[in-house]
């Protein structure tokens, strides 16, 4: 049986470890603070401001709330950003997506300062991922490679297959896997024989968005298996892209849904907070 790759152990351990640097700054006079805006009431966004707001008070980090209404113009929430861009007292700043339809992600994405682009969705900061350059990385991708490293697996000279290509995980995830010399293929919806080419996988992560659609013959024998998915299945429980059960019975080591990558987003969001002071 598969080692279970323990996220919210991980993910709480990243948060003690934030915490006591912050409580360290703290004394020092310096503060994190993060700024969070929510346009719209979407039940979803809703659940992770909150999850993002209890992981700031528990670490220590400034959490300053902007919940706006839904017909929010565009310009307001320009406005909104630009403000808090100059505000030297913040160091992070986050739009909850998805915005409402009148609302432009990508104008919003860019008009956030690279330096407090927290989310790591920034175009300088995607470019600079690219060029190997230090800037801040896309939470969830940034969380996988933290999974794979505290649980002690090699990524070095490992073949590794992501199955997804979206520019918040597919794409920000080859690369921090290429950045730790691993041999990277992306594969999406139009890859001929995917089934055969996530077999040569050593790590195959996925985040193709379907619900259970990886089971155990798409898998290596003793690969390992990092699950990106969150959906709701047919009996409202909550499962991944990968069919754990029959996966787990090959894999060497697999990441649940929930408490796998899911925790890792937001202790990664805390810890690009606390990095924004380093940056300075």
């Amino acid at each position: 049986m598969a080692q279970i790759i323990d996220g919210k152990k991980i993910s709480q351990d990243i948060k003690d470890e934030l915490k006591e640097k912050v409580t360290a700054l703290k004394d020092t006079g310096t503060e994190v603070a993060l700024a969070v805006i929510q346009v719209g009431n979407d039940p979803a966004s809703s659940v992770y401001v909150r999850n993002k707001k209890k992981a700031c008070e528990y670490i220590g980090i400034r959490s300053l709330s902007y919940e706006l209404p839904e017909e929010t113009t565009e310009d307001a929430l320009i406005e909104l950003i630009e403000k808090l861009n100059k505000d030297e007292t913040v160091n992070g700043i986050l739009v909850q997506l998805p915005v409402p339809k009148h609302i432009d992600p990508d104008k919003i994405i860019r008009t956030i300062s690279p330096e407090k682009d927290v989310d790591g969705f920034h175009p300088q900061n995607v470019g600079k991922l690219v060029i190997g350059e230090e800037g801040f990385v896309s939470c969830t991708p940034a969380g996988v490679i933290q999974l794979l490293k505290r649980s002690g697996i090699e990524i070095s000279g490992k073949n590794c297959v992501v199955v997804g290509r979206s520019n918040i995980v597919g794409k920000p995830m080859a690369l921090l896997m290429l950045r730790e010399n691993a041999t990277v293929t992306i594969a999406h919806s139009k890859t001929k024989n995917l089934k055969e080419l996530c077999q040569t996988a050593d790590i195959l992560i996925v985040a193709i968005g379907k619900p259970q659609f990886i089971t155990a013959d798409y898998v290596k024998e003793g690969a390992v298996v990092i699950d990106v998915g969150i959906h709701r299945d047919e009996n409202n429980k909550l499962c991944g892209d990968v069919r754990y059960e029959e996966v787990a019975e090959k894999a060497s080591a697999i990441t649940p849904v929930p408490g796998g990558v899911g925790p890792m987003t937001i202790a990664m969001l805390m810890s690009n907070c606390v990095e924004s002071l380093d940056r300075e």
